[in-house]
């Protein structure tokens, strides 16, 4: 009979380890996403949370109302809100609003006399705030422009070399900045740049474009990186032209940073071209009388023929 084997010489069967596929990384619109903590833990640092509150006065007209409605759909970081009475409280109201809607600025359309916008720029709650009076309004409905880009792309802003020269327009290039650029990673926007925003200072007035980014893409035509002079500049809308009035150094007012020296209300242009017109009025008056006054000074001679008929 042969020897039995002792519990410590038995072999212990061999575990079998169970082979799995590696878990597949998480895919994002900017690419697949590694859960890697060290690299997310170098890549976190500051983060643009700016949101925009869009809002008006009441009594405000359609045009000026669709020029909001075309704002807002061309900030995808933006939120609407009701109108908003406009009296000597509205700076606490909108800033109280600003709070409430978790954003950072807010841009308020100001109608009065159903004539004159009025456009305020304001980082709440602290400040700096700015009035604009807008002048040239021409709305996407308008204009019709063949010029169409993605809705929620992030625009690319371009300032003239005229915004580096007073510090009153570094400010305002600065808020405009803020304002109009779109958060990177926004949940309401696309990693896109397909369109332009142009800001321009002509005459103390700055004039804002919006242009859409057009490149060929088919076959042979398709545009290389770098290749610039393929592309071209559609324009989509809308148009307007901001006139500074004054800058504040609070939220909706405050101590007066900035005032334009060169800024003419729209009520005395209106008082002014009245006048002129009365003044055309006045000249009739002064004319009739003076020919009134040569008539009796300077009287006809009798006409000898003038009775020859009457018998």
């Amino acid at each position: 009979m042969g020897k039995k084997r002792k519990h410590s010489e038995a072999e212990a069967p061999a575990v079998k380890k169970e082979e799995t596929a590696p878990e597949r990384p998480k895919r994002t619109l900017l690419g697949w996403k590694e859960d890697n903590p060290q690299q997310q833990q170098s890549i976190t640092g500051f983060r643009n949370r700016e949101k925009v509150l869009v809002t008006c006065s009441r009594r405000i007209n359609y045009r000026y109302r669709h020029l909001m409605l075309n704002l807002v759909s061309v900030l995808p970081h933006c939120k609407k809100d009701n109108k908003v009475e406009s009296k000597a409280t509205k700076g606490a109201t909108l800033n109280e609003l600003v709070e409430l809607k978790s954003c950072s600025s807010c841009l308020f359309f100001e109608c009065r006399k159903h004539k004159d916008l009025y456009l305020w720029m304001s980082k709440c709650p602290n400040g700096p705030s700015v009035k604009f009076l807008v002048n040239a309004v021409h709305t996407m409905e308008e204009l019709k422009l063949t010029g169409n880009h993605l809705k929620g792309s992030r625009p690319l802003l371009t300032f003239s070399s005229n915004f580096d020269k007073d510090p009153h327009w570094k400010l305002l290039k600065e808020m405009i900045t803020q304002i109009f650029g779109t958060p990177k990673e926004h949940r309401k926007s696309k990693p896109y740049h397909d369109h332009v925003f142009v800001f321009s200072i002509v005459d103390d007035h700055i004039w804002f474009r919006n242009y859409q980014i057009s490149c060929p893409h088919t076959g042979a035509d398709k545009i290389d990186r770098g290749g610039l002079e393929k592309m071209t500049l559609i324009e989509v809308g809308p148009r307007f032209c901001l006139n500074p009035i004054k800058i504040f150094g609070g939220s909706f007012g405050g101590p007066t940073l900035y005032e334009n020296p060169f800024y003419v209300s729209p009520n005395q242009i209106r008082s002014l071209e009245k006048r002129q017109k009365a003044g055309k009025y006045a000249k009739k008056v002064k004319a009739k009388t003076r020919r009134k006054m040569h008539e009796m000074t300077n009287p006809l001679e009798a006409d000898e023929f003038a009775d020859m008929w009457k018998e």
